[in-house]
């Protein structure tokens, strides 16, 4: 399944990661997954303010957050430039979506409840 948003789905999602041989495209590859994941939930579940996009993008960025120990074995990790990439991904989906007014540090965060 591919996102029906235009706009998402000519994206090319953390493409300064592909273009750069620090990082694994056999991993990156599992991040772009996660990325049009969330533009699939976004699509499903129609988050109707920016607390339920929040709740959406946390679990995208847990399961990024997942995906270090990949990144480490392949002798890569997500560092600085990383969560750039993937913080201004984030942004872009949430742009797409109708959420332009979202905070970028808050669609990458993960809560304590």
């Amino acid at each position: 399944m591919s996102p029906r948003n235009q706009q998402v789905a000519n994206h090319v999602f953390l493409k300064e990661m592909y273009e750069d041989e620090y990082y694994p495209d056999h991993v990156v590859d599992k991040g772009r997954a996660i990325l049009l994941g969330l533009c699939e939930r976004i699509e499903a579940e129609r988050p109707s303010d920016l607390t339920a996009l929040y709740l959406l993008t946390e679990a995208a960025t847990e399961e990024f957050n997942e995906l270090e120990a990949e990144f480490e074995a392949a002798g890569s990790e997500i560092e600085t430039v990383a969560r750039e990439v993937i913080a201004e991904d984030f942004w872009f989906v949430a742009s797409a979506y109708g959420f332009a007014e979202a905070d970028a540090e808050e669609l990458i965060a993960t809560r304590e409840w």
